[in-house]
């Protein structure tokens, strides 16, 4: 009897685990995909929606990490993309212009697949007492900037478009936390940046950028381009567009909770580097929002997606001006295929 019970409970024993076999099993979890992202600049206000985005598990629910480090200029970032020391980055698409206007075609240059600063906020800041009133003023005066910033970078192109002769103007290079003062002390004539990053800046080592700074900006001299834009490099928008699909849908996602909370964003700033000025960085934030990323066609195209025959201008004033090599076609620069739907998209940032 006991050899029956045996034989019974082996035989119910074997059928159970063959049965068991046979059922699908339940899928290993995958691990996230990870990228190395580098931002424009240090942590500050207008970075906000990068890091309510990863709080808020938006790319872990897109299956990524996001690893995020912080920039040395937004020309930087996409040099720093295309050297494969990172996967994407959050960066100047005119620098990335100049980089493919200097590359074969079908080389395998970094891509642009979301232009969130869709005004230019390039500028000269002078001192508002001083005797540089135009762009011609600059002649024989010595301008400032940090080596990679975008202003800069760009200053022989707005210097052909102004009427300048950049022969007779001093390039100097300065660390970025010098650049306000130096201006202020009469160090330099003149300083490179963006409006919003000198503005604020300045506010926050207790100088009044509206009384005493002066600024003549690109944009008023024909200098209608596009500004900083999520970058990609070419592989990985090649063997894996779900990833930066999802990476700008967790984006967008972020962007709207900052536009319903801008504390909040300044909060996911101040978690990353809590020294700094909740209240300046607030300021800045609102500006870049309705300075930078404000331009008209958001409402028809939404925040990312570009207008071709804008883009296509721009793409003609930096090589030109420049006097680069070749001009290149905007597929080669910029895709819009990573771009969550129009009606996913932000189309009014109040």
């Amino acid at each position: 009897m006991t050899h029956a019970i045996s034989r019974r409970r082996f035989a119910l024993a074997t059928g159970a685990a063959a049965l068991a076999s046979a059922l699908p099993r339940p899928a290993l979890a995958q691990a996230p995909t990870r990228l190395k992202m580098i931002l424009n600049w240090r942590y500050q206000g207008p970075q906000g929606w990068f890091f309510l985005a990863d709080d808020r598990g938006y790319f872990r629910e897109e299956g990524l990490e996001i690893v995020m480090d912080q920039g040395n200029g937004s020309g930087a970032a996409v040099g720093a993309v295309a050297s494969g020391s990172y996967d994407i980055g959050f960066g100047d698409i005119n620098a990335l212009i100049q980089l493919v206007a200097r590359s074969q075609p079908g080389a395998a240059t970094p891509l642009a697949i979301s232009a969130l600063y869709n005004r230019p906020p390039f500028t000269i800041a002078v001192k508002a007492d001083g005797p540089i009133k135009t762009p011609k003023d600059l002649e024989g005066r010595t301008i400032g900037g940090p080596a990679n910033d975008g202003a800069l970078k760009l200053f022989p192109a707005f210097a052909k478009l102004a009427g300048i002769d950049a022969s007779k103007v001093a390039i100097t290079n300065m660390q970025p936390n010098l650049r306000e003062q130096m201006l202020q002390r009469g160090q330099v004539d003149g300083v490179f940046g963006f409006v919003n990053t000198i503005a604020f800046s300045a506010k926050l080592v207790g100088i009044d950028p509206n009384n005493d700074f002066r600024f003549i900006n690109f944009g008023d001299y024909g200098m209608d381009l596009y500004s900083n834009a999520m970058i990609a490099s070419r592989k990985l928008a090649t063997e894996n567009p779900k990833a930066l699909q999802g990476l700008l849908r967790a984006i967008d996602r972020g962007l709207k909770d900052t536009l319903k909370d801008n504390d909040a964003a300044i909060e996911a700033v101040a978690k990353r580097e809590p020294l700094i000025n909740k209240a300046v960085e607030k300021e800045r934030l609102v500006a870049t929002l309705a300075s930078e990323m404000s331009h008209p066609e958001v409402a028809k195209l939404g925040i990312g997606d570009i207008d071709d025959a804008r883009f296509k201008k721009s793409i003609a004033i930096v090589v030109e001006a420049d006097g680069l090599p070749r001009l290149p076609a905007p597929d080669e620069i910029f895709s819009r295929a990573f771009l969550p739907p129009l009606a996913d998209r932000v189309t009014k940032l109040g």
